[in-house]
């Protein structure tokens, strides 16, 4: 099982850099951000742009994989964020990710104007379909319900051939849809649930549901990589060493590939100790691999 980690953009690139390096150092496969205006309690504090984070990140990694977690199109065009996309899979010399989803109602929608969420779905799939054709080829004109594109460039072109690979947020079945079919790989982050014993539970039927999406269009399970964002299960992974063991076995029994936990906070949402990061750093990490 690979593992991955959350960094979220919200300290100066003097405290920042450290957390990038240390989690290449520590072992993790995979370092993302979120990609938000804002977000949910931290939205009154400190928040950094997800692109030149990302693009900082890459300059002072060397191994380590790259993304956002997730991107969407609450507050993006496919045709500019292609050019930002490129750019960043060009300076992390083809490590980089892009995670994609929905996005839901919050501050990203609010300070925006948009608090309807009537044509989220619709709008992702497009968004999807014209970040794949932007990324894969060398001129796109699309006309869809939401975008309209006519003879974009995309020169150079992705590093990573056809194009960079997409990671898909997933819940509901149209979402679902989405990430069968563009998806080198699908995350979730389990069911609303309040807890734990039944979040798993619900968790095992997203998966068993997914596949069925994959044997409905005729992909092999095989053909793509299953995340987890176990943080957003009621209890934090990273609670301590004896906890992010056992879910790490729950997520690999249950047919995940990946796991994505967040780095530990002082307070708030992913309120954490280092120290336990640490210590799964050195003796669990090393067990996963294989």
């Amino acid at each position: 099982m690979r593992t991955g980690i959350v960094i979220l953009p919200e300290h100066r690139w003097w405290m920042a850099e450290h957390k990038w390096k240390a989690a290449e150092e520590y072992g993790f496969h995979h370092a993302w951000t979120y990609d938000h205006l804002g977000w949910r309690s931290l939205v009154d504090g400190p928040w950094f742009g997800a692109v030149p984070t990302l693009a900082a990140a890459a300059a002072v990694t060397g191994r380590i994989r790259l993304g956002t977690l997730v991107a969407t199109p609450n507050f993006r065009h496919p045709v500019p964020f292609s050019r930002e996309l490129l750019a960043l899979d060009d300076l992390s010399d083809g490590r980089f990710t892009l995670g994609v989803g929905a996005g839901g109602v919050g501050y990203d929608t609010e300070v925006m104007g948009d608090t309807s969420p009537r044509s989220r779905q619709g709008r992702f799939e497009e968004f999807v379909t014209t970040l794949d054709l932007l990324l894969a080829q060398d001129r796109t004109t699309f006309s869809g319900e939401y975008y309209e594109i006519r003879d974009a460039r995309s020169a150079p072109g992705c590093v990573q051939r056809p194009r960079l690979p997409f990671v898909v947020a997933a819940n509901g079945p149209k979402a679902m849809g989405v990430a069968a079919k563009y998806g080198t790989g699908w995350i979730t982050t389990g069911p609303d649930a309040d807890d734990e014993t039944a979040w798993w539970q619900g968790l095992a039927r997203l998966v068993e549901r997914f596949k069925e999406v994959l044997a409905g269009i005729g992909r092999a399970k095989e053909s793509v990589d299953f995340h987890l964002s176990v943080d957003s299960s009621p209890a934090y992974s990273l609670t301590s060493v004896e906890h992010f063991r056992d879910v790490a076995g729950r997520a690999r029994a249950l047919g995940f590939t990946d796991l994505v936990v967040h780095w530990p906070r002082a307070d708030g949402p992913f309120a954490g100790s280092e120290a336990v990061l640490e210590r799964v750093a050195a003796d669990v990490l090393p067990e996963l691999v294989g």
